[in-house]
């Protein structure tokens, strides 16, 4: 497959990212955050309508990495499709994703044991949480690993270029 083959196809696949993204954060999430307001509403108890904004903040904010991993994946693409895989530019946006990943895990954590702390969150919520924050280590490991790999093939590719 040529690399402006691949681009294309990685480009696609990370509209349908952005665009699941968008709906999961701009769609499922406040819907499902105003379906439990009003069946809190029909059990009056009045609790969650508190919880509402403080939880849609929150998961507003663990989107903003997403959304600079999902740009450095772009530049990636690019570069592939420029026939420039395996460079030093790729291990570093390839470093960054990890970097965000693992920033975005502990921020998940962190900030639901805040909102444990101020009576906000359920301690389940919390141990669910965890996979969440398991995901985001494993893609840091899996980009991690990613970014050594492709700087050592691009340290490789430039001894050959010297050596002919």
């Amino acid at each position: 497959m040529e690399q402006k083959r691949i681009e294309k196809w990685l480009k696609a696949i990370l509209v349908g990212a952005a665009l699941c993204g968008v709906l999961v954060y701009g769609v499922a999430i406040p819907g499902a955050g105003r379906s439990l307001m009003l069946l809190e509403a029909m059990l009056e108890q009045g609790t969650y309508p508190s919880y509402y904004w403080w939880w849609l903040l929150f998961l507003w904010a663990t989107a903003l990495p997403c959304c600079a991993a999902w740009v450095c994946a772009w530049k990636i693409a690019g570069n592939i499709g420029a026939d420039k895989s395996f460079s030093r530019a790729n291990a570093k946006l390839l470093h960054h994703i990890a970097a965000l990943a693992v920033g975005d895990a502990v921020f998940f954590l962190v900030g639901n044991v805040v909102l444990l702390c101020f009576n906000r969150n359920h301690p389940s919520v919390v141990l669910f949480s965890l996979l969440v924050v398991f995901l985001g280590v494993a893609i840091a490991v899996a980009a991690a690993a990613l970014s050594h790999l492709v700087m050592r093939a691009a340290e490789l590719q430039d001894q050959s270029d010297w050596t002919i």
